[in-house]
């Protein structure tokens, strides 16, 4: 609670319990005269009233104080404002290397083809057909190129609006005066980035990297995770080793922890989870109970249930699960736009429906009905609001599916997902890592992925 609030709070008591006030104004002692609102002695008076000595602020102190605040406030702002475009500004610089490598490509053909056409090159049929190819699969990302390098001058100017006003503060902070309009400024820059981080955070599958190895360890089948919602600093592990029959969920302190398999802390679930689609939340971890369609909420620091709910129709017990098995019915996952249930019933003849889930209550806001059956998917992940579905679990695996909730329709593609132990039994994307969590045949390994802005 801030002074203002200590004051005005301070008032309602003593009015609630009859207080006489004494109010001393500048002839109090220096050494109290300096800080605002302060209650240095108290006594009963003849009728049992409570008397209090207060010191009053000095003139314009409250407004001096408000303004302080105000601008720490300010200054804290900018700082995390900064802090996010420091990490806007790594992505997308990583991200315009890369397109600019096509681009490179891009002009290599474009060179080649001109040689051809000048007769420099021999077998030019075939050479012909080669580069038209290239060319094709090229020149679709120009207009992407030039996006990316719009968002890069766009994040190089909010670097220097904050640092303009970063300066300005510090200014400030030996003369306080009125601070609407920086405040406005801020608020603004606060808007407009977090517009452009939305915007650049999304976008398309394109590519998926090698995967790194992070440990060995568990049975063939299981989970692990971070909380997409944690808190800068909050680099804690979650570890759930096998898809039934199992109560016991690991909590690591950090990635380094969980690799040396060191300092874990066990959470004991009410109810044995089923399947590997479990997703920790906003320091919450969400599973479907063994052996049910129910979804059960389970507060990892009150050690509670705090919801759960009946997913109606969804197959359950290994009826509509992975191409794996696993009773992997109800997959549970989260992407930048929140919490999804991946599942199939009867009623959609075994296919898969995805299904938008309210955090808190764990009630269903939109479903999307596919014609993708779910025994024939390996794995299946969201981001940005598509669902990706691989073709098989074991020996040669790729992306060869999407469905866009946004705009309710579906695509084949061919995205090799490199299947480093033969058998995945679990893959969820991280949309604050921006990476694929994967339990590869008893290995836990994370895969980078590669996503291009959507061109309307």
């Amino acid at each position: 609670m801030d002074s203002e609030e200590t004051v005005s709070g301070s008032w309602l008591a003593l009015l609630l319990l009859g207080a006489q006030l004494t109010v001393v104004g500048p002839a109090a002692p220096s050494s109290l005269r300096d800080d605002p609102w302060q209650v240095y002695s108290s006594a009963q008076d003849p009728e049992g009233r409570c008397t209090c000595t207060v010191v009053a602020p000095q003139q314009n102190m409250c407004n001096r104080d408000s303004r302080s605040r105000q601008l720490r406030h300010l200054l804290d702002k900018v700082q995390n404002l900064s802090s996010s475009i420091a990490a806007l500004d790594l992505r997308t610089h990583s991200e315009l290397q890369f397109v600019e490598q096509m681009e490179t490509q891009l002009k290599s053909v474009e060179t080649r083809f001109q040689q051809v056409q000048e007769g420099r090159e021999s077998n030019s049929a075939r050479q012909y057909k080669w580069m038209r190819e290239k060319m094709a699969e090229l020149r679709p990302l120009i207009p992407v190129l030039e996006s990316y390098r719009a968002d890069a001058a766009l994040v190089r100017k909010f670097k220097e609006e904050a640092l303009n006003v970063s300066e300005e503060l510090a200014s400030l902070q030996e003369h306080v005066h009125d601070l609407s309009d920086v405040h406005e400024r801020v608020q603004d820059l606060e808007l407009r980035l977090k517009a452009c981080m939305n915007r650049l955070a999304c976008g398309k599958l394109t590519g998926i990297s090698d995967p790194v190895t992070m440990k060995t360890s568990g049975s063939r089948f299981g989970s692990w995770m971070t909380d997409p919602m944690a808190p800068p600093g909050d680099t804690r592990v979650w570890y759930m080793d096998g898809y039934h029959n199992n109560r016991f969920v690991r909590e690591y302190p950090s990635l380094g922890d969980f690799m040396s398999s060191e300092n874990f802390t066990s959470h004991r679930l009410p109810h044995p989870w089923s399947g590997t689609g479990q997703v920790v939340y906003n320091g919450s971890l969400f599973f479907n109970k063994f052996q049910s369609h129910t979804i059960i909420k389970f507060d990892l620091k009150a050690g509670v249930i705090s919801r759960s709910r009946t997913l109606d129709f969804a197959g359950y017990n290994n009826m509509y699960h992975y191409s794996w098995g696993g009773h992997s019915d109800i997959d549970l996952m989260a992407d930048e736009g929140g919490l999804w249930a991946i599942y199939a019933t009867h009623q959609n003849a075994g296919n898969i429906i995805i299904s938008q889930l309210d955090p808190e209550s764990l009630s269903i806001l939109r479903s999307w009905v596919t014609d993708h059956p779910k025994r024939s998917a390996g794995e299946s992940f969201m981001i940005c609001g598509t669902l990706y579905v691989t073709n098989g679990y074991s020996g040669g695996t790729k992306v060869y599916y999407a469905y866009s909730t946004n705009s309710s329709t579906y695509e084949y593609m061919d995205i090799p997902l490199v299947n480093k132990y033969s058998h995945l039994s679990m893959l969820d994307y991280n949309p604050r890592d921006r990476a694929l969590y994967a339990w590869n045949n008893g290995h836990q390994v994370l895969y980078n992925v590669t996503l291009y802005h959507i061109i309307q």
